[in-house]
């Protein structure tokens, strides 16, 4: 971890003593804290202005030009009126409409802000450049699930493609599909063999349209293909979810956009769902849908698709533990993240396939300002690590 240090030619802290401080942070940190000239700071996604002294706000006004356009992660000790001359700092940097926060206190506290702080640089750096694409247009009942494409770029520097149905259909009649774990596992399943065939060339067909147009995820208008090649892409979009490729269903893009940002903060395999049953008396919420990454799940089997009855959808339960629900807008204007825990549940003929039932102590969000229907379900607590990304987002 790289730091920049100012302070003032006056202050009595020693160097021994700065460097105390910052060896007790690097070991509660679990990595070295090393200090850089004011370049490398600058040319640092992620790295930290170390206060060390009072007195040291006349130095931070004259590179401050250089630093206005970098999110200011201010380090401070408390000694020799540090904190002070920082707390002046954090004012002008937001006098002057630039970010930052200051970090003091116990060092393991301070080692686990920064961690949670860098992973939240990282998933926006980590987006930045990346493609998502439409195959389609958004389903007709989607009638509040706008999205912005020049919000994502500005706010992310992620792109967007739209592409023709057709063309999904064109690669369908290919009828192949790469043979891998997945596919595999899904065929030993023992589900109908020539359904399970169909299935897995659509996820022929959504692989070869992420290779050309290099996307890190896609969403398909995909209730079409049941008229058009009789299947559905449950399977496809399972797969490519657990191949780490972003997988949404019916040409939602805000859902899409939300399993990019989730994805890119957690690293870990979602669910994207509808929210099915509520109980606020007893603290508890179903959610459900046909397709789930598989590596997310306790056992799984196949089934048809709930609404058509025909095609192939993933049927499986999950794991008792943590859950963070989250959805963001289509323009990122707004979220929701929201933690849960696993509850077992009977399987409902008239839900979608596989169905999550979580405890939740409020309802107060999805009863009085969803942002759609759509959301997005991760392993673990995360609610935390969201606020945190959006923060630095805005």
């Amino acid at each position: 971890m790289n730091f920049y240090q100012i302070k003032s030619p006056l202050t009595q802290i020693t160097e021994e003593k700065t460097a105390g401080y910052i060896g007790a942070l690097s070991e509660a940190f679990g990595e070295e804290f090393k200090r850089v000239s004011l370049e490398e700071y600058l040319h640092d996604d992620f790295s930290l202005l170390y206060v060390a002294s009072g007195g040291s706000e006349g130095y931070f006004i004259e590179v401050f030009e250089q630093l206005k356009d970098k999110p200011c992660i201010i380090l401070t000790s408390g000694d020799s009126n540090s904190l002070a001359a920082s707390m002046e700092i954090l004012s002008f940097l937001k006098q002057h409409g630039a970010e930052g926060e200051i970090l003091h206190g116990s060092v393991s506290a301070i080692a686990e802000r920064i961690k949670a702080l860098r992973n939240a640089y990282r998933a926006k750096a980590a987006l930045k450049g990346k493609k998502i694409g439409l195959i389609g247009t958004p389903s007709d009942w989607l009638i509040a699930s706008t999205y912005s494409p020049d919000a994502m770029m500005e706010k992310l520097g992620l792109g967007f493609v739209q592409i023709d149905i057709a063309e999904l259909l064109a690669e369908y009649e290919k009828k192949t599909y790469p043979e891998n774990k997945y596919t595999e596992a899904f065929i030993a399943k023992g589900f109908d063999r020539a359904e399970t065939e169909k299935a897995l060339c659509i996820y022929g067909a959504f692989r070869r349209i992420v290779d050309r147009y290099g996307l890190c995820g896609l969403t398909v208008r995909c209730f079409d293909l049941l008229d058009t090649v009789h299947t559905t892409g449950c399977l496809g979009l399972s797969i490519l979810n657990d191949e780490g490729i972003y997988g949404g269903c019916e040409g939602d893009v805000p859902a899409l956009l939300s399993m990019a940002v989730l994805g890119a903060v957690t690293g870990e395999p979602m669910f994207l769902c509808n929210p099915s049953r509520f109980d606020t008396e007893a603290g508890t919420a179903v959610f459900a849908h046909c397709t789930v990454p598989a590596s997310m799940l306790r056992d799984y089997t196949l089934n048809t698709h709930f609404e058509s009855n025909s095609g192939v959808a993933v049927q499986g339960t999950f794991e008792h533990g943590a859950m963070t629900i989250f959805k963001c807008a289509g323009d990122l204007s707004r979220f929701h993240a929201q933690e849960g825990e696993v509850l077992d549940m009977p399987f409902s003929d008239i839900l979608c396939r596989t169905q999550l039932k979580l405890r939740l102590d409020d309802f107060s969000y999805f009863l009085t300002n969803p942002i759609n229907n759509h959301h997005i379900i991760c392993r673990g607590r995360h609610a935390k690590d969201v606020e945190d990304f959006f923060r630095i987002l805005h």
